[in-house]
């Protein structure tokens, strides 16, 4: 089995690269290395696979290069693409980036569907949307059959359009897929721009951290191995549908900075800034259909999990673990 993984130096695509390998796959990571946040972030993200020999990278712009590339890779046998490429960030696509959304989102989806209908070995079509998708939803938990998906973001738009590009590839052409909405993912390799990962720098620094809006805006924070057991245990035994995966950890911002205190054994000084236009007030994943089809569930609390991406951080910016013992991977 061939597994080709779209953004396999990100964040969850290459934590989900290292599974794959480390399960006896062969694996052809596809990467363009975008500048949205420093590329070499985004190598030290792949330094554990490119050891591998099961390993293949290619560096190609979805959108705009030309995939005979991966079509002399793969062959004839079986494949399972995992399309976690995407321009991500809902503050940022506003405006003018919205053509880069819709360039590395739609653009880029499209093409690879293409390149994958045409593929009498495909075992399954896995694409990684957002909860971003579903907007500002008063019902809550969001449930995939129940909540009709209004995005508050442009971002949140590509991600729905894309998420029908899938859908209608699987009923017009017969492509196996299923689409993944991931609910606020952290964890190590989280991405620079994203809230934990920042607040975790201040405190280590001993600087305050900005909260857009009054912290009671609350997520449901999912761990990126709990993401990563869900992405496998969907694409191996389900296709032609919609999932959620969020960890069961729902709770507001500003007792998740009280956690990440607790963890740092430190006081964080609070700057509350104005709500930031597609900030939705809540999210919360119904996971019962993954839990049904897939019998997954999420296994990381988020102080374990905060502590797992501290240690990581400590270690990223050259520091070492003084007041606790590191986090151990067993879960």
């Amino acid at each position: 089995m061939i597994h080709v993984v779209t953004g396999c130096a990100g964040f969850i695509g290459s934590k989900l690269t290292d599974r794959l390998l480390a399960s006896g796959g062969e694996v052809i990571g596809v990467d363009c290395f975008r500048d949205y946040y420093p590329v070499d972030l985004k190598q030290r993200n792949l330094e554990a696979a490119s050891s591998s020999e099961a390993f293949e990278l290619l560096r190609l712009d979805l959108s705009a290069d030309s995939l005979e590339q991966l079509d002399d890779r793969v062959g004839g046998g079986d494949l399972t693409v995992y399309h976690l490429a995407a321009q991500a960030g809902v503050r940022k696509s506003w405006g003018k980036s919205f053509e880069v959304y819709a360039r590395d989102n739609i653009i880029a989806t499209q093409k690879l569907l293409e390149w994958a209908g045409g593929k009498k070995g495909l075992v399954n079509f896995v694409f990684a949307s957002s909860s971003s998708v579903y907007g500002d939803v008063e019902d809550l938990p969001m449930r995939e059959d129940i909540t009709v998906p209004r995005p508050h973001s442009p971002y949140g738009v590509t991600k729905l359009a894309a998420e029908n590009l899938v859908r209608l590839y699987s009923d017009n052409y017969g492509l196996p897929s299923v689409s993944i909405r991931f609910f606020t993912v952290y964890g190590p390799r989280q991405r620079p721009d994203m809230a934990f990962h920042r607040f975790i720098r201040a405190g280590l620094a001993g600087e305050p951290i900005e909260i857009y809006g009054n912290g009671s805006q609350t997520r449901d924070f999912t761990f990126v191995e709990d993401i990563v057991d869900g992405v496998l245990a969907l694409g191996e035994s389900t296709a032609g549908d919609t999932f959620n995966l969020g960890g069961g950890n729902r709770v507001a911002l500003s007792e998740a900075v009280g956690m990440l205190e607790e963890v740092l054994g430190k006081s964080i000084e609070i700057r509350f800034m104005p709500t930031q236009k597609g900030d939705v007030p809540d999210t919360w994943a119904s996971t019962e259909k993954a839990r049904g089809s897939a019998g997954w569930k999420p296994a990381t609390s988020l102080r374990k999990g905060l502590a797992a991406q501290v240690d990581w951080m400590l270690e990223l910016l050259g520091e070492q673990r003084k007041d606790r013992a590191p986090y151990s991977s067993s879960r």
